[in-house]
């Protein structure tokens, strides 16, 4: 605000402060009624005597009204408004010695509780109309009546009545404050604004009032947002878990069906053995039966003849089993419980597996790469997706961006919050580096991968050395090769984990990571090595189909 227009503002008011005016003191009779007054009742007869006689003095006027203000001396008062004890509006009096403009308390209303009374009124405490910002006080209708009519006090800042007034008013200067310091963030008076806060950029209550309003509608709308956003994210959450549910329970089914069928299949094949064993010892005991009933009968036969034509085939013992070792033994159904649960266990704990990886696959986003920071010998797909090491170094600006000593590149986007994940292919690689940086890392020289360098890095050497690049490594032994390697961040967990997408196996997490900068996430497909590494790596889209 220009300083010349403070001070204008600043003698304008303090004029008006000062300012001397002729009020009229109107009639109380001439107040007008705020409601319905007393029922009028019989006007009361005369009682008889002499009829009164002309008063002396000058023929009655009309009674005295706002028009009539400087033109009836006898009913003015002359008020005066200074800085000091003389400027408390309820000093003011009129010539009888009463308050000149009290409403009389049988035609208004005092103020109800939580309204802001009048601070002139000296009997019954009106409802204040206004609140006078230069005076420090509120008024009702009738005492607002000056600051309508008088040139000078039409001047005051008026607003809707509000208590605590002197809360409005600057501590140091007992000024208004009018003014908002954008520097401090503070309210301020005039002469605030050109001392303490003269160099400072200001503007008026109303102007900051309305920036507030909108930031404050564009603070509510975001926050409107985010709330469908969580809520969106809870039916999500929410619909994942019951078809989690609804597949673990009918995974569960399915291995309990397929073990009842199981013990099934083995109980009728036992009982199947069982029956057969007791049909064969049955037919060998009614053979048996039937050769000791031949011979019973040959031992009393006296025909001599028929005795030596049966006797060979009776000499000779029948065809039997050695039933010594033949049992039929209770079956056991432990053991294949046992391999059924073990079988289940299995299938479940691959069935989480996958049901960990879609769950991880919620958070994908959507990872293109930076040609800014991209090394020379590194050449980018149009689409941003793949990159590969070239034995031919492309002339590029030497950005700040840009990594000049290591074959790296990071992605474009940067997350300081959330998770997030994507995929890349490493299929066919002999090398590679895989991971998150901060976006801050060293770009010119030599770089450590270890997280107290701000890297989180995954790495393959010679073809099958798998290596967490912790700050004392940690070398992997996976049991099979990943062709394509998951990434997963939690930002505020302080979690990096990569993961074998196809096999739906936990590679390496990094735990107890504390994240306080944008994350970027990192790629190197190493050295070409003749050509033995020129296969590029490749961010693949998300399939988060069941």
């Amino acid at each position: 605000m220009d300083q010349d227009t403070v001070k204008e503002q600043h003698e304008i008011q303090t004029e008006a402060q000062s300012v001397t005016l002729s009020v009229c003191v109107c009639s109380r009779k001439q107040l007008p009624i705020a409601g319905p007054g007393p029922e009028p009742g019989p006007e009361p007869e005369p009682e008889p005597g002499p009829e009164p006689g002309p008063e002396p003095g000058p023929e009655p006027g009309p009674g005295p009204s706002c028009e009539s203000f400087g033109s009836n001396e006898s009913m003015d008062t002359i008020l005066t408004f200074k800085e000091g004890p003389s400027t408390d509006p309820r000093s003011l009096e009129g010539v009888d010695g009463s308050s000149g403009a009290e409403p009389d308390s049988i035609f208004t209303k005092a103020a109800a509780p939580g309204e802001v009374p009048c601070d002139v009124c000296t009997g019954t405490k009106v409802k204040a109309l206004k609140s006078c910002l230069d005076c420090v006080f509120s008024y009702c209708e009738t005492h607002l009546e000056p600051h309508l009519t008088a040139s000078g006090l039409r001047r005051h800042q008026l607003v809707e009545p509000v208590e605590n007034l002197e809360t409005r008013m600057c501590p140091k200067h007992s000024k208004p404050l009018e003014l908002f310091c954008q520097s401090d963030q503070t309210c301020v008076c005039v002469m605030c604004s050109v001392l303490e806060h003269k160099s400072h950029q200001l503007v008026p209550l109303r102007e900051e009032c309305e920036e507030k309003k909108v930031e404050l509608k564009q603070l509510i709308q975001k926050r409107r947002e985010k709330l469908e956003e969580m809520r969106e994210s809870v039916r999500i959450r929410k619909n994942a878990a019951d078809r989690g549910k609804a597949a673990l329970m009918k995974l569960v089914q399915r291995g309990l069906k397929e073990m009842m069928e199981t013990m099934q299949e083995k109980q009728e094949a036992e009982e199947r053995e069982a029956e057969g064993l007791i049909k064969e010892l049955e037919e060998e005991i009614s053979e048996l039966m039937k050769r000791s009933s031949e011979v019973e009968q040959l031992s009393r036969s006296e025909d001599h003849l028929h005795l030596l034509q049966h006797f060979c085939s009776l000499k000779a013992p029948p065809a039997t089993k050695d039933w010594t070792e033949v049992m039929v033994r209770p079956s056991s159904y432990e053991e294949t419980v046992l391999r059924a649960v073990a079988q289940l266990e299995d299938t479940l704990s691959d069935k989480m597996k996958k049901m960990k990886m879609k769950m991880l696959q919620q958070f994908a986003v959507d990872v293109t790469l930076d040609p800014l920071t991209a090394h020379p010998n590194l050449v980018l797909s149009d689409d941003g997706k793949q990159v590969y090491c070239s034995d031919v170094k492309e002339k590029l600006p030497d950005n700040i961006e840009r990594f000049s000593y290591c074959v790296n590149v990071l992605g474009k986007q940067s997350f300081s919050s959330g998770r997030f994940y994507f995929e890349v292919q490493v299929k066919g690689k002999t090398e590679w580096d895989l991971g998150v940086v901060k976006e801050s890392i060293n770009r010119k020289g030599n770089i450590s991968l270890r997280p107290e360098d701000s890297l989180w890095t995954v790495i393959l050497r010679d073809g099958n050395v798998y290596t967490a690049c912790e700050n004392h490594s940690v070398i992997l032994h996976l049991k099979c090769v990943p062709e394509k390697v998951g990434v997963f961040v939690d930002y505020e967990e302080g979690v990096v984990s990569f993961y074998d997408v196809d096999a739906a196996a936990l590679i390496y997490s990094f735990t107890h990571c504390c994240f306080t900068h944008k994350l970027h996430p990192y790629f190197s497909p190493c050295n070409n090595d003749g050509g033995k590494n020129s296969s590029p790596l490749i961010i693949c889209p998300v399939n988060q189909s069941e």
